[in-house]
């Protein structure tokens, strides 16, 4: 009897014990699909909901009206407008080509020469994705414009227009093509190197068949980034642009200018074409490409080469001497009492209390926007990039939510804030109530810079060995004690990387916020936009210079922090 009882005391043990964990995995599954529904829904209402709100206002006229393809058709018919088109494809290819060839030669001699200072290059390299594309723009107008100092070296031409524009944006595109390019270039396998010399290869020879394959796709990656960004870009075109028109002039033209709605959402439409097949294109060749370092590999180490890298150290001193002087002379611009009459050296233009009715308020709330921007989009970033890669159910609902994940990423800063315009900016939408404050433009911040902080997050949690979440799973822990034990000590250098990436961003986008912001949000770099209009040049390069400034601080912060983070939380990476 006494072993019957204990019998059924074990039987009874058993069921109690499956059912507590059946209850644990119940609640992870239940606070999973909770994220992952409030994450669909926040991309949703914040991306598909304003472009499909932007496509029905494209077929509709300014009372509201359905006309189908008729703005199409006006749009085509009207000769400048078409050839806005022409012109901002020409500008691609230019800029694009260039870019591509300049950082190319530039990471080519970081990565595979010997050459000195190649981490004071490689910083200098990288410094104008600091500064807001307005910067380099005002600059040239310092250098080359009317009233230039050395309007002269462009043979008579002027700076205001198609070359303009592509100085600029060959300036401002420079360190994302370079980090792309350095990266593919960096990891390369030393035995292909090797039997290139056994056979007695030459060194041109082997950069066309060893080295230009192995970094093609990081190339092409590099060429198709490129050129989505000076399509896109609103900031050098509107400063410097003169009569040169491009799309992303006549998005702000037609919708600020001449409050044509309808008009405006057909050139967003077209524009966000050509950004779109440029993400296609990329994605395509992400799928191509193959890993070419494995574990037999041996990592390539450039030997001394006093020919190459003599060549490699003056090509990267003449065009860091380049950056340099156009970060300097918007900063020589900006202490300029009144270019260019008067030279004499001042820090009135910084006295913003006395150049604009806004005063100081601009500063402080890209300060506020990047800071909010930061710590709400890593969060969110962090947590919904958690959801799809470790989530341990709902396979189909995070194969979705991975998909619209990587959407903002083809959609340009003024298409998204224009969309915004046209699905907040109505009575009926109850979340209207947002339109206007600093919420909002938190929010299109954050999505419109969401998919890279995506990636990055997605990059850093396919480091953590598979094997820890089967173990987890295996002894029944409950998956957010795994996220706040491992997962996120594990990755809080990712996440600093994406918080760092934000507030910089944050700070220097103008495209994106140029649409939705109030009197008492404006961000610093659309106060640099209507300044330089009123031609206070001298006072919207001193703005300039205070959101460089700032980017420049955030990232000596980041490097600070992250090599102590690195130090405290990334043992387990070395050996």
């Amino acid at each position: 009897m006494e072993g019957g009882s204990m019998y059924n005391s074990n039987l009874n043990v058993i069921p109690a014990r499956a059912k507590s964990c059946l209850d644990r995995i119940s609640k992870d599954n239940l606070v999973l699909f909770g994220l992952l529904v409030s994450l669909f829904s926040l991309l949703v209402i914040f991306i598909v909901m304003p472009l499909w709100a932007m496509l029905v206002k494209s077929v509709q006229n300014d009372r509201g009206e359905y006309v189908g393809l008729d703005n199409f058709f006006a749009y085509f018919a009207n000769d400048s407008l078409w050839y806005s088109v022409g012109n901002t494809f020409s500008l691609g290819v230019l800029v694009t080509t260039v870019v591509g060839v300049l950082a190319f030669g530039y990471a080519f001699a970081l990565t595979r020469s010997c050459m000195p200072f190649k981490g004071l290059f490689h910083v200098l390299g990288s410094a104008p994705i600091l500064a807001p594309s307005l910067l380099p723009a005002i600059s040239l107008i310092f250098l080359f414009g009317n009233q230039g100092i050395a309007k002269g070296m462009l043979g008579g031409q002027s700076v205001y227009g198609l070359i303009g524009i592509a100085i600029g944006l060959i300036f401002w595109t420079f360190p994302h093509a370079l980090m792309i390019l350095t990266t593919s270039l960096r990891t390369s396998d030393a035995r292909l190197y090797e039997a290139a010399r056994a056979l007695k290869t030459s060194p041109l020879k082997t950069f066309f068949v060893v080295t230009l394959p192995a970094a093609k796709y990081g190339l092409i990656s590099t060429l198709i980034v490129v050129f989505t960004l000076v399509v896109c870009d609103f900031g050098v075109a509107k400063v410097i642009g003169g009569s040169y028109n491009v799309l992303a002039t006549d998005i702000f033209k037609q919708v600020v200018g001449q409050q044509n709605f309808s008009m405006g959402a057909v050139t967003s439409i077209l524009l966000l074409l050509p950004a779109l097949m440029a993400f296609i294109a990329d994605r395509w060749v992400q799928k191509k490409q193959k890993s070419l370092f494995d574990t037999g590999s041996v990592p390539y180490q450039p030997e001394p080469n006093k020919v190459r890298d003599g060549i490699c150290f003056v090509y990267c001193l003449t065009i860091s001497f380049a950056v340099i002087t156009v970060l300097g002379m918007a900063i020589y611009g900006s202490l300029v009492t009144f270019w260019p009459w008067n030279k004499a050296l001042t820090l009135n233009n910084y006295n913003f209390s006395e150049m604009s009715t806004y005063g100081w308020s601009p500063y402080f709330n890209s300060l506020t926007l990047a800071s909010w921007t930061a710590i709400v989009g890593t969060m969110i970033i962090f947590v919904g990039a958690y959801c799809i890669e470790k989530g341990r159910a709902y396979s189909p609902i995070r194969q979705v939510m991975q998909m619209l994940s990587v959407v903002p990423m083809a959609v340009p800063g003024m298409v998204l804030g224009l969309g915004y315009i046209f699905y907040f900016n109505d009575a009926n939408n109850p979340l209207s109530v947002l339109y206007g404050g600093m919420a909002f433009l938190v929010i299109n911040t954050v999505v419109h810079y969401y998919t890279v902080g995506h990636m990055t997050a997605v990059t850093a949690l396919k480091q953590i060995p598979a094997e820890i979440e089967a173990t987890a799973a295996s002894v029944k822990l409950p998956q957010y004690k795994l996220f706040f034990k491992v997962t996120l000590p594990v990755c809080i250098p990712a996440t600093l990387d994406i918080a760092t990436y934000l507030f910089i961003n944050a700070l220097t986008t103008t495209s994106a916020v140029v649409f939705i912001y109030s009197t008492d949000t404006i961000p610093a770099s659309v106060s640099v936009l209507n300044m330089d209009d009123a031609g206070q040049t001298g006072a919207a390069a001193a703005m300039a210079v205070m959101i460089m400034m700032s980017a420049a601080v955030a990232k000596l912060v980041h490097m600070t922090l992250g090599k102590w983070l690195e130090t405290k939380t990334q043992a387990w990476r070395k050996r």
